[in-house]
């Protein structure tokens, strides 16, 4: 009989994930032709959120990206469709590093 042995993986509810990236960059995928990248300064229950150092991704019909620079901004958490921590990666997406 085999076994394997797995390696033990962190398990963390959606909140307590979320907990663990404050202060740190969040890409922010919004319902939507929306996307918003910046710095989580926190979160409530609703996993409405206040960024800082924002950059805001207007998508078009077309698919023409109008980018908007923001200090700071308190964000609906009910518009949120998908959030990744660390941001978009400058080699995949240098666009909205300009």
């Amino acid at each position: 009989q085999q076994t394997t042995e797995h390696a033990p993986v962190a398990k963390f509810l959606p909140l307590e994930l979320i907990d663990k990236c404050i202060g740190s960059r969040l890409w922010v995928i919004m319902k939507g032709d929306k996307e918003i990248i910046g710095t989580l300064n926190g979160f409530d229950d609703f996993v409405n959120m206040v960024l800082e150092d924002v950059v805001e991704v207007e998508i078009a019909a077309d698919g023409k990206k109008t980018f908007n620079k923001l200090d700071q901004i308190l964000l609906n958490g009910n518009n949120i469709a998908l959030m990744i921590p660390g941001g978009p990666e400058p080699e995949k997406y240098p666009e909205y590093f300009r």
